[in-house]
């Protein structure tokens, strides 16, 4: 496919990565040469430097060729802009806006045939959901949801006093005494799937597939404390913020809010009257002993910099402080794994996944996962699929499939019943897979988890 990716941000760049290793055709654009030149020392990608919602630039860059265009520039209205005048140039093109001012969501829906849109994404608002289902379910450092919320894919670090510590997989079902499934680990930076003989160590991060109505059973039988979530600390008045701090405040959950500038605490006293906003600086002990850290049930770091978020939880984790959120913007070098710093949650990350696997779909018609995530820092994806009439395989036993190395079927969903299957399990035509795939593989219908 030939894709247009307008500003060269964290998303742009992030989203030229993954989408070259898919074998697609990207050309980058963006009004700073110098930021594309950075780029290009890195990647391996096509660059234009210009203004992206120019009818000439976007000539330039194939525009009237091209499949698709990912508007993801710094400024909501250029991204309208640009995705209306590529519309107007290219009727067949499909277009992804990125969307971040709140003030305009209910009227870009409304606008949408107007602009030309086939998708809107807002990573702010993707990871402020992603936090509050956290908060709903403390105990977990992730949690990813496919068959309509019937199943989970969550989280969990091995720590010295964990009942799984020097336990091997084999025995684990008779400490959570509920049927799950690991899907992954995460050691010293490595992901793999395990086998029955791994022995669980600290440090280990474990991603468990399980029935959404058992998790409660395993971090109860793991001997992991749920604190039902009433007093939120918030640092940082970003957007991941405002739509965090209004979430909440309909769940009727107490919250404080802490930014360093005065015009945004102003403008968010005025935009949530029911949160307390306050002046100050969220990387101050003594603010933040005196707005209460050591009586909150939990800590959602959100400033602009990674660091002063990490160092916040970091003073959290001392304090005590029942549940941790941080928020980070870069990934890539995987320094948050080391620290105790709670969950961690990626704006980014979030938003390039939404947008790969509107891709796929888009090169699969028929066949394309219905629900995909990222787990383990972006080294492993889980993906859902519906078994269709194409579907290989199916009504033989697992055991006997040619399954690719690195690839594991994790779940099957048939109507209301949820299998955590083994080697007898089979499926058939209208069941819901999910397939967990750690290697380099690309995963774009079911069918490419077979060999040959």
């Amino acid at each position: 496919m030939k894709i247009l990716i307008a500003g060269d941000g964290k998303v742009g760049m992030t989203l030229a990565k993954k989408l070259l290793l898919e074998d697609n055709d990207v050309t980058l654009i963006d009004i700073n040469q110098s930021v594309l030149d950075s780029t290009v020392e890195r990647i391996d990608v096509m660059t234009l430097q210009g203004n992206a919602a120019s009818m000439e630039v976007l000539k330039q860059a194939g525009v009237m060729n091209a499949d698709l265009l990912i508007a993801v520039t710094s400024a909501d209205e250029i991204n309208l802009l640009c995705c209306m005048t590529a519309h107007i140039l290219n009727k067949k093109l499909h277009t992804i806006a990125r969307m971040r001012n709140p003030e305009y969501g209910d009227q870009i829906y409304e606008m949408r045939d107007v602009f030309g849109l086939s998708m809107t994404v807002n990573p702010e608002r993707q990871a402020a959901l992603e936090i509050e289902r956290l908060l709903k379910y403390p105990g977990f450092l992730k949690r990813d949801t496919f068959a309509k919320g019937r199943v989970e894919i969550v989280e969990l670090r091995i720590d010295e006093e964990s009942k799984l510590c020097g336990v091997p997989l084999y025995d684990m079902g008779s400490i959570v005494k509920c049927k799950v499934l690991i899907c992954a680990v995460s050691r010293d930076c490595e992901v793999f799937i395990p086998g029955g003989d791994y022995v669980f160590k600290q440090g280990d991060r474990i991603f468990v597939t399980a029935a959404s109505d058992h998790l409660t059973t395993l971090l109860r039988n793991l001997g992991i404390v749920q604190h039902k979530v009433k007093n939120v600390l918030l640092c940082g008045g970003g957007g991941v913020s405002f739509y965090l701090a209004q979430q909440l405040e309909k769940s009727g959950i107490n919250v404080q809010l802490i930014e360093q500038d005065e015009k945004r605490c102003i403008e968010l006293a005025c935009q949530l009257p029911q949160i307390n906003v306050i002046h100050g600086d969220a990387s101050n002990q003594f603010l933040l002993e005196s707005e209460g850290i050591n009586d909150c049930d939990a800590l959602v770091t959100m400033t602009g910099l990674d660091e002063m978020n990490m160092i916040i939880s970091l003073f959290g984790t001392r304090c005590k402080v029942p549940q941790i959120i941080t928020k980070v913007d870069h990934t890539e070098n995987n320094i948050q794994d080391s620290l105790p710093i709670g969950s961690v949650v990626c704006p980014k990350d979030l938003c390039c996944t939404n947008i790969v696997r509107y891709v796929r779909a888009m090169q699969n018609a028929v066949g394309a996962a219905i629900t995909m995530h990222t787990i383990a820092d972006g080294q492993a994806e889980a993906m859902e699929f519906m078994v269709d009439d194409n579907t290989q395989h199916c009504g033989e036993p697992l055991k006997n499939l040619p399954i690719r190395k690195n690839v594991l079927i994790a779940c099957i969903t048939s109507g209301r019943r949820t299998d955590i299957p083994n080697g007898d399990s089979t499926f058939r035509k209208g069941d819901r897979i999910i397939v967990v795939s750690s290697g380099d593989q690309v995963i774009k219908q079911l069918n490419d988890i077979f060999v040959g």
